[in-house]
């Protein structure tokens, strides 16, 4: 969360920082073995976790640094998820990439672990060859004639476009799907907790009440973003503000008869910190706790329709929801109507 793995093109000084450090070997702070350094960091300030960890060079006894990045060498970058992967890939593949000063641009080989953007071909070489993501959600509303639109901020719109469209930026049907990214602050999350919160849900309230639509969805990234911090008092206000951002949407629910499913991919503000040896140390990774599933319908009375469902059959849910023919291999929905 410091240095290389920005995403959505939201701070491109981090993946600047991250160059500077991988690259030129330039960092503020150096040393001459990685354990003793991330040590010394974790000593120094309880803070401090693996996804804070400010960037070091490992340098030899001459002060110089025994890495960096030179014309002739290869790199391999081994994330699986594209995301947080793609402008680190074009920092070293597009020579005409403006975005920050690279100093220099050496050549090398460079491959990524699986191909993070099929639309875009990014990275050109890669290890893996991706599985062909069909037959998704978007596929079939857009197939069915249904209007969608996806609403976030920018730390999540790749979430409710790229990811749910099979990990392809381009929507199946462009006069069908649209999108509505609200730009997020470029400030540590745990400062301003309510994140972009309020502006998300003014516009998906106007989505809504539009009935231009017949499948709105929407990530607030509170919850996640600002779980990672560590930061608990944070994290109240980041989950106060999506409380009321939901109280926004009910009401806009109501006022069309529409239907509102709340769920999440999985937990992260809901356990802030681990006890060991009697010491309070801040989680700031995902959780294990099973996310909720809450269907809100003012009209109808709907019942679960069996143990045993998981987040996978929300997608055969929100096709039954919209009056769309859920495919063979798809799991079954998760509710019918009583």
């Amino acid at each position: 969360m410091v240095i290389t793995m920005d995403r959505y093109n939201a701070d491109w000084e981090m993946v600047s920082r991250g160059w500077q450090t991988h690259v030129l070997g330039k960092a503020a702070y150096t040393a001459r073995s990685m354990s003793e350094e991330i040590k010394r960091q974790y000593a120094g300030d309880a803070r401090i976790n693996d996804q804070t960890l400010e960037p070091f060079v490992i340098v030899n006894e001459r002060d110089e640094p025994i890495g960096p990045v030179n014309d002739g060498d290869s790199v391999l970058l081994f994330n699986f998820r594209g995301d947080r992967a793609m402008e680190i890939c074009r920092a070293f593949e597009d020579p005409t990439l403006d975005t920050f000063d690279r100093i220099r641009h050496p050549k090398v080989t460079f491959a990524g672990m699986m191909l993070y953007d099929g639309d875009a071909m990014i990275p050109n070489q890669y290890l893996v060859t991706p599985p062909k993501i069909s037959n998704t959600v978007s596929e079939n509303l857009a197939k069915a004639g249904k209007r969608s639109i996806a609403i976030a901020e920018t730390q999540k719109y790749g979430h409710v476009t790229y990811f749910f469209n099979g990990n392809r930026a381009v929507p199946t049907d462009p006069s069908l799907e649209h999108g509505i990214e609200i730009p997020s602050d470029n400030i540590s999350f745990d400062r301003r907790p309510v994140m972009k919160a309020v502006e998300v849900a003014q516009a998906t309230k106007e989505a809504i009440e539009s009935a231009n639509y017949d499948h709105i969805r929407v990530n607030f990234a509170n919850g996640d973003m600002v779980g990672h911090t560590g930061d608990f008092i944070a994290a109240v206000a980041a989950v106060e503000a999506v409380d009321r951002a939901l109280g926004v949407l009910i009401a806009a629910t109501d006022t069309v008869g529409g239907i509102l499913l709340v769920t999440a991919d999985h937990g992260n503000a809901d356990e802030m910190y681990v006890e060991k040896a009697g010491e309070r140390i801040p989680r700031t990774s995902h959780t294990l706790s099973p996310v909720p599933f809450c269907l809100y319908d003012p009209k109808e009375t709907w019942v679960v329709t069996g143990d045993g469902q998981s987040i996978a059959a929300i997608g055969g849910t929100i096709l039954r929801l919209c009056g769309v023919d859920v495919p063979e291999g798809y799991l079954s929905p998760l509710v019918i109507k009583r």
